[in-house]
């Protein structure tokens, strides 16, 4: 009597030609529909890099964009940190007191007084700008995008509570409540940020209302509806991709804002720390300089924060031209 043989997990499987051949035959069809599906999507993509191209300000807008983009991701490599502590801190030099002119030795843009150098605030404060910038205008447009779809395709007593309580922070000078609640939370970086969260958020519903109300009356929004589509579908697929565009060159706008109301809270005292890597703190620390001819120690820092506010300026002009379709064609 001769045993069964069985097979263990180890031993290689028969492969089924017939199914090697269905696999293939479905992986060729699904990357075919891929290439058709973005095929337009890549057409358009590259019609609005002409379009973008063909702009004298977008141009200038997308070198300054790259330059301030490279010294806020990879700022070692321009201004080497000094020890183990926080690299955004300017490192001190005890030996030089006095601010050093631009083109001394080792400080190419001048030194601040305790020797800090301009040229480490500048580079090391693009990166605290960039990532500030963001996060707020991030957070901002994702809260207004929401509420302002909500509001404008549900309306009624919905519309009327979240507009009513957009409408009181609108009402309310956005700088002076950023300061109130800055002053309130702390006067810290961190706590400035909250406090443009906390407002920044308004005039994207507002503006993401106005577009999703035009919107929902259009007769492809009843034909999803008679077709049985759900509200939800209907808001996130057809009525959202087609009223964001404003927003992004509202929120591509605001980041220049962003940075310009949080180089001024600096100034005041409310945001970054004496000593920091923050453009605004740094004209902050250097006013006091100013009298005595130490004109580096704010001109340089003012210089940085026009870049990243004309930067950011041009390049809403840019999008503006290409997502409008009034514009475009």
């Amino acid at each position: 009597m001769t045993s069964k043989q069985t097979s263990g997990p180890w031993e290689k499987k028969a492969t089924d030609p017939a199914k090697a051949v269905r696999d293939k035959v479905v992986k060729a069809s699904f990357m075919v529909n891929l290439k058709m599906a973005l095929k337009p999507r890549i057409r358009e993509w590259k019609f609005d890099l002409h379009l973008m191209s063909k702009s004298l300000t977008s141009i200038v807008g997308m070198v300054l964009l790259v330059i301030l983009i490279t010294l806020a991701a990879v700022p070692w490599l321009f201004m080497p940190p000094e020890g183990q502590g926080n690299p955004f801190e300017i490192p001190i030099d005890l030996n030089k007191r006095d601010p050093l002119p631009p083109g001394s030795p080792g400080y190419p843009l001048g030194s601040m007084v305790d020797g800090r150098s301009v040229l480490y605030g500048i580079v090391w404060g693009a990166r605290t700008s960039m990532a500030f910038a963001i996060q707020v205008v991030l957070v901002g447009a994702a809260i207004g995008l929401v509420l302002g779809l909500i509001s404008g395709y549900k309306g009624g007593i919905i519309d009327e509570i979240i507009m009513r309580f957009t409408d009181i922070f609108l009402s309310i000078p956005s700088l002076i409540l950023v300061m109130a609640i800055a002053a309130v939370l702390g006067r810290n970086l961190n706590a400035t940020k909250l406090a443009l969260m906390a407002v920044w958020w308004s005039g994207y519903t507002r503006l993401i209302r106005g577009q999703v109300l035009s919107i929902r009356e259009n007769t492809y929004i009843d034909a999803a509806r008679a077709s049985g589509s759900g509200e939800l579908k209907i808001m996130f697929r057809h009525v959202l991709p087609n009223s964001w565009a404003p927003m992004v060159v509202a929120a591509t706008m605001d980041m220049g804002t962003v940075v310009l109301v949080m180089a001024g809270l600096s100034y005041l005292g409310l945001g970054a720390p004496h000593g920091y890597a923050e453009w605004g703190m740094m004209i902050n620390d250097g006013q006091q300089r100013f009298v005595y001819g130490d004109w580096w120690m704010i001109v340089f820092p003012g210089l940085a924060i026009l870049t990243f506010v004309l930067a950011f300026n041009l390049m809403g002009d840019g999008l503006r031209d290409v997502l409008d379709p009034k514009m475009r064609r």
